[in-house]
């Protein structure tokens, strides 16, 4: 997003530029001395720095995929492998586990990116918590997986869903 401003206010000033330009071709000689009169300096903002902040946030949440999520994938080896023994009541206990895991990850992602600077960033975080609540909620996905290769199929293409618009900014 930040390259796209400054792409935007780049693109303005040289047009702006090539315009005086293409102008001063066309200016008579008399009018020569006025275009070496002072102007008034055109200054844009310059877009805020946020990546240092944003660098500290992220390593906050790398602690999400060694405790959350890990916890998050043993949780559904477990129910999987409940689900393949006919072991009911304890499936049921593993995809609850898996289901709290996912809203600890959730209310993980909520609170580190809260404290983000990025306005944008903090957006991405509460879209990727969304994510997580919803599926900890509803469980389609977790209904879906019936065996160990189900799970093996489906877990990283479940994962980038939840968790891309974070990792866009921490590179995860």
């Amino acid at each position: 997003m930040r390259r796209a401003i400054l792409a935007v206010i780049a693109g303005g000033a040289i047009l702006a530029v090539s315009a005086c330009d293409s102008d001063a071709d066309a200016t008579p000689e008399a009018a020569a001395p006025s275009r070496t009169a002072p102007t008034a300096a055109v200054s844009t903002p310059a877009a805020p720095d946020y990546s240092a902040n944003t660098t500290q946030v992220c390593g906050k949440l790398k602690t999400l995929y060694t405790v959350e999520l890990r916890a998050f994938g043993t949780a559904m080896g477990k129910m999987v492998t409940y689900k393949e023994a006919k072991q009911t009541a304890d499936a049921e206990k593993a995809e609850a586990t898996a289901a709290g895991q996912l809203k600890a990850a959730a209310t993980k992602i909520r609170k580190e990116t809260a404290a983000a600077e990025d306005p944008t960033f903090q957006a991405a975080g509460k879209v990727s918590a969304s994510k997580l609540e919803s599926s900890a909620a509803d469980r389609r996905y977790m209904d879906k997986v019936k065996t160990l290769a189900d799970l093996n199929k489906t877990v990283e293409a479940q994962f980038t869903e939840w968790l891309t618009p974070v990792a866009g900014y921490c590179g995860s």
